[in-house]
């Protein structure tokens, strides 16, 4: 895990959406992403931020019990924060290594190779936030 959390700042635009994902809600949240980024004038950032943003809401479908979540979508001044927030106590951990013919496990690494910082934070009353941040270049 790299970074820290950063504080919001609320004069920039944000997007939030709370929902139940099922096998299919990867791709309309790519689209939701990838309209975003359009609108904000970080198209250059598409690609990066549907991958990890993919990754994430895809380990909520995958390990979450209800496939409940928040997902936030955040302009900063230099970039933008992702932040999908679940109910479930469990929280996520990069393996050392996966055997290449896991079936997963490789999800945060390749989070880990993309973005600038990422994090997780625990729910005070129980659950977790996985965040990322993906500046600017």
């Amino acid at each position: 895990m790299r970074g820290q959390p950063r504080t919001v700042n609320l004069h920039f635009p944000q997007y939030r959406m709370n929902l139940t994902v099922g096998e299919h809600s990867v791709r309309h949240i790519r689209r939701i992403v990838r309209s975003l980024l359009e609108d904000w004038g970080l198209a250059h950032l598409t690609d990066t931020l549907e991958l990890a943003v993919s990754e994430l809401v895809t380990n909520v479908v995958r390990h979450v019990p209800d496939r409940r979540c928040s997902l936030v979508v955040l302009r900063q001044a230099a970039g933008v924060r992702v932040e999908v927030a679940d109910g479930w106590f469990q929280l996520p951990c990069v393996p050392d290594r996966s055997s290449p013919e896991a079936d997963g496990g490789r999800g945060l690494l390749l989070l880990d190779a993309l973005v600038g910082k990422w994090g997780v934070e625990p729910a005070p009353g129980g659950g977790k936030t996985v965040w990322f941040e993906c500046v600017v270049a």
